[in-house]
């Protein structure tokens, strides 16, 4: 992938940054900073919006999105046929991170984060699968007439 397509791979290499910038480093979410998500969830739901969503599962559903984009870049690093290595990499990737959190001050490291950023990285892959399928499927069966007129 990295020769392949150069702009996916700077952007996969940016995305990591900002991931390693947002989960590596103390960045402890203050009262005002909790305040502020908090307003914006009370103005929702006094619409009628996301009534269901309080702090905490506003907390795992962003632990989700943010790795989303990671499994669609490992899949795109692996291949459709090595889905399965994308999947144990994004399960190490969160697990790094929760271990390493243990470490920094200000952060904490929670079982329920690497669920929700494995479920992210899984979503991703499954993404990726589908927008990848008619390109794999047209490379299979080019594979295919290849194969059949050698033989």
């Amino acid at each position: 992938m990295l020769h392949r397509h150069p702009f996916l791979s700077l952007l996969t290499g940016g995305y990591l940054v900002f991931v390693a910038w947002l989960t590596l480093t103390p960045q402890p979410i203050g009262p005002d900073d909790r305040d502020l998500i908090l307003r914006g969830l009370d103005a929702l739901h006094r619409r009628g919006y996301a009534e269901s969503i309080d702090y905490n599962r506003l907390e795992f559903l962003a632990n989700i999105a943010l790795f989303v984009p990671i499994g669609m870049f490992l899949l795109l690093l692996f291949g459709a046929g090595q889905w399965w290595l994308a999947a144990i990499g994004a399960f190490l990737l969160t697990s790094f991170i929760e271990t390493v959190q243990q470490q920094i001050p200000g952060r904490v490291s929670d079982d329920r984060d690497l669920l929700a950023n494995t479920v992210g990285g899984l979503i991703g892959i499954a993404v990726a699968l589908v927008v990848t399928m008619p390109a794999t499927l047209r490379r299979r069966r080019a594979r295919e007439r290849r194969a059949a007129g050698v033989a």
